[in-house]
């Protein structure tokens, strides 16, 4: 049985290209949308202008395609240059507690 992966992305804009980065990561959200095994695939501001995304993959399967696909080259290359370091990916597997709806993501 294949088990649900949750990812986080960490962006660090390079000084002066927030606002770039920002828009080229929404640019790429509609394709990675449509992609199948995505459950979410959401941006989020943090402190120091950081950019967190935060995305649930319905097996690792799924994420292996959508790593290799279309889509992240298309982004890879929209951020090429507004980028400070590269993009920090953390992998990471549920461990449900609590309810389904509050201790799963």
């Amino acid at each position: 049985m294949s088990t649900a992966v949750v990812v986080t992305a960490l962006f660090i804009p390079r000084p002066g290209n927030y606002h770039e980065l920002h828009d080229a990561l929404l640019e790429s959200i509609p394709d990675v949308h449509a992609e199948p095994g995505c459950e979410l695939y959401a941006i989020h501001a943090a402190p120091d202008d950081v950019i967190f995304m935060i995305e649930k993959w319905t097996s690792h399967e799924f994420l292996d395609m959508h790593a290799d696909g279309p889509a992240v080259k298309a982004l890879n290359a929209r951020i090429d240059g507004l980028i400070a370091k590269p993009v920090t990916v953390t992998l990471m597997t549920p461990l449900p507690s609590g309810t389904p709806e509050q201790g799963l993501l």
